[in-house]
């Protein structure tokens, strides 16, 4: 920073006195905007710019303006190439080894950036860019994301002015409970019934990048811009639902779209003429030719709603670039468009599910079940996703899916990189290796930016990313890369690239398997050995001929795992979200509320699931009668609410829309004060065993009893309670609903409650285990029958 030294002159009176400002903070004269883009979980033959079917011609402007780039990795999972992306560190080196709801005491797994880490947003805005971000924002530790904070890791807190956004993995595009302006958690959608987001942020960044333009023209901006898109829900509008169905791109189905995108890849020249194909995996997932009518039907569905939900977010993501173009700004723009996150999700399983928050706890739908959601698909009735088979084939030439760091099918992403006063070599392929950790030293070099060695007052470590900028130069288009090695490691899987050979770890987990169980022992799984000099598509696994250079990257994997913070490997998916960790009810077993306190994210919310429980709500009842929402957490797709419906009380738990389990009173509340009770007494051993790697203490039965001053109205037992989370996207609310109902048959939201409530005390009651249970648990996790 520049020197505040006062430079002029005081004397008594003003006449006599010079005055000075201190400068200000400017970035190098003519100093690029830069406006970095990244989609989700879209692998890379997802856009026609990589050999996709899919019309992305904002990616294919890029490419065809700058250059496309064929051999940039991720993480495999979102939230972790993201920490890399905007910081230019490893994922565990700033604590994202996870997403940030899984996060674990671990420094490479808790989420949190640490201070010697400053992300790009700070490095920019302290060196005079005008910083905003706009979309998905998964680097805020889950256990920080309430309305109190702390915002030290929220957008603004890493050094973005202006955030419009939504906090976590993902949300609803039709009803974002989780949206953001800064600090404020806001509801735009309340009264626009034909609000989607992906438009909406859209028109948000337009109007901000409009506003930097009149008032500071001469500043350079830098944009983050990260839409939902495509990451489940797959939300497009019916129009584009309609459009990208007509084009009947996918009638042929999944093998003979990936042999389809194999020639466009090969045409395109994104991979060499001589790359082989990966295997379809017959032991895993069904060919085409197996498939009866109804699963055609299905799946059909699932991949035009997916497919045009690629084709809106990349047309919204044209209306932003032609803004800047319209400004005349677009010459001296740096924009990064990078393709996906990690490879194509695979989380909808094998057969696609409508409801996402069903589909990652375990619960599959059958085809014939699904089939009611046909016409919906895509609807804010549905928060779908597609089935594996799609999934698969969106990551060809290459094998496995998101979440497997090992394979390039969960970590290839295609880029593209323009900047026209530079890059002259138009339409030009890199094939360097590199990873999503090079892309802010990037930044840096073309904004003739330093790292900083200091931030806020803290020394600063230096990146662990190398600048592409040297392939911005035609003379460099068949330079080696800058980067030399780089580990991968996501829920276990591990593999360690050096100088052209590959070691993976053979996949030991189907990436759409949750259960939780078996292999946990991820430093023993087998190695598998590529030659990617000779073998592009990790094809060929040449570990039995090449046993010294096998052992020389498996050292080498350990060697980096320790100095990055990957230490120690867990190969559990899900089930830690369970698990116990810092946030504002952390550590507590009473809650009390009175009034109206809406929008608590599920990350600091009381957890009630896997443990007993009681609800104790003291109201007042208004002489025309009670109507609306005593408490709730979740929404349409899961979750639960006590409130009072038509003058009686209600509680009802939504098994993510299967069942719709209530417990009710017969008689209307007369007016005046009345005590409700909510008590569940659940049969599990609770989260609890998970320590011991068994999730058996999940998902179990329980009995709930409604009571009324004292008097029991309804008693049942629910035979499985939902495992590991609730709807993610919504809140925890008290006198109200935000998002969306837990019943859409019972009322709409806000649902306010139209009574006094004096009082509200959640009391938690979790299970311990004895004795017995912990001598059985760890002759189940040493191998052993619990008989034994």
């Amino acid at each position: 920073m520049p020197d505040t030294t006062f430079g002029g002159t005081i004397e008594r009176n003003a006449l006599q006195s010079k005055p000075y400002w201190p400068p200000r903070v400017v970035p190098p004269e003519g100093a690029p905007n830069v406006l970095l883009i990244m989609t989700d979980d879209s692998g890379y033959a997802v856009p026609s710019t990589f050999g996709g079917v899919i019309p992305t011609p904002t990616l294919d402007r890029l490419a065809a303006e700058g250059l496309r780039f064929t051999n940039m990795h991720s993480t495999a999972v979102c939230s972790a190439t993201r920490a890399s992306l905007l910081t230019g560190f490893n994922h565990h080196q700033v604590g994202f080894g996870t997403v940030s709801e899984t996060a674990t005491g671990y420094p490479g797994y808790n989420s949190i950036i640490t201070g010697d880490k400053a992300p790009v947003g700070k490095i920019m805005r302290d060196n005079g860019y005008a910083t905003s971000w706009f979309g998905k924002n998964h680097n805020t530790p889950a256990f920080q994301t309430s309305a109190l904070g702390p915002f030290d890791q929220w957008p603004t807190g890493m050094g973005f002015e202006y955030f419009y956004g939504f906090m976590g993995g993902d949300t609803n595009q039709w009803q974002p409970a989780n949206l953001a302006r800064n600090t404020t958690y806001i509801y735009p959608f309340e009264d626009d019934p034909d609000f989607n987001l992906t438009t909406a942020m859209a028109d948000e960044a337009i109007e901000h990048i409009r506003k930097i333009d009149a008032l500071a023209p001469d500043k350079p901006f830098f944009i983050y811009y990260a839409p939902g898109g495509t990451h489940a829900p797959h939300h497009p509008t019916p129009e584009w639902i309609e459009k990208i169905s007509k084009m009947r791109l996918f009638d042929d189905g999944w093998n003979k779209l990936r042999e389809t995108i194999f020639e466009n890849q090969k045409t395109l020249g994104v991979i060499p003429a001589d790359a082989k194909m990966t295997p379809w995996p017959e032991d895993l997932l069904k060919t085409w030719e197996d498939l009866n009518e109804d699963d055609k039907k299905l799946y059909l569905r699932q991949v035009d709603v997916f497919a045009a939900y690629v084709a809106y977010t990349d047309h919204e993501i044209g209306r932003v670039i032609e803004t800047i173009e319209d400004l005349g700004k677009i010459d001296n723009t740096l924009i990064i468009y990078i393709a996906g996150d990690n490879g194509t999700s695979a989380e909808g399983g094998l057969d696609g599910t409508p409801n996402e928050v069903m589909s990652v706890q375990g619960v599959s739908l059958p085809v014939e079940a699904q089939l009611k959601y046909y016409d919906a698909w895509g609807s804010d009735l549905t928060y779908p996703h597609m089935s594996v088979g799609w999934s698969w084939a969106f990551d060809t030439p290459f094998s496995w899916t998101k979440m497997v760091a090992s394979h390039f099918g969960g970590t290839r992403q295609g880029m593209a990189i323009s900047w026209p006063a530079v890059i002259k070599d138009k339409g030009g392929i890199r094939n360097q290796f590199h990873h999503v950790i090079d892309v802010v030293p990037t930044i840096l070099e073309a904004a003739r930016l330093q790292q900083p060695t200091e931030v806020e007052g803290i020394p600063q470590a230096p990146m662990e990313g190398v600048s592409m900028a040297y392939t911005f130069d035609a003379a460099n288009a068949d330079a080696d890369s800058t980067r030399k090695t780089q580990y991968f490691e996501m829920i276990g899987d591990h593999a360690i690239y050096h100088d052209g050979w590959i070691a993976s770890s053979k996949v030991m987990r189907a990436p759409w398997d949750n259960s939780g169980k078996g292999n946990h022992d991820p430093a023993s799984w087998p190695w598998e050995l590529y030659d990617l000099s000779k073998d592009w598509t990790q094809y060929e696994d040449v570990a039995a001929q090449f046993p010294e250079k096998l052992k020389e990257l498996e050292d080498l994997f350990w060697k980096e795992a320790e100095r990055n913070q990957v230490l120690p490997l867990n190969a559990t998916t899900f089930t830690r979200m369970v698990e116990p960790r810092p946030s504002l009810a952390a550590g507590r077993s009473v809650f009390t509320y009175s009034g109206e306190l809406t929008g608590t994210p599920n990350g600091d919310a009381p957890s009630v699931l896997a443990t007993s429980y009681n609800f104790k709500a003291e109201i007042d009842v208004p002489k025309e009668g009670a109507e609306g929402m005593i408490v709730t957490q979740g929404g349409r797709f899961a979750g639960y609410g006590f409130y009072v419906l038509k003058g009686k009380p209600v509680f009802t738990w939504n098994l993510v829309d299967l069942k719709r389990q209530k417990w009710a009173g017969e008689e209307v509340l007369s007016p005046g004060k009345h005590t409700l009770e909510f008590d569940f007494k659940y049969d599990g051993l609770g989260a609890a065993t998970l320590a011991y790697g068994s999730p058996s203490g999940l998902g179990q039965s329980g009995t709930g009893v409604l009571k009324v001053d004292g008097k029991v109205v309804s008693t049942q037992k629910m035979e499985k309670t939902i495992p590991m989370t609730l709807q993610w996207d919504e809140n925890f609310d008290v006198g109200a609903d935000t998002g969306t109902p837990v019943d859409d048959q019972d009322y709409k939201v806000p649902f306010r409650f139209n009574g006094k409530l004096d009082k509200l005390t959640l009391t938690i009651d979790r299970p311990e285990l004895s004795p017995e249970d912990i001598k059985k648990l760890e002759a189940m996790l040493h191998g052993n029958s619990a008989s034994e």
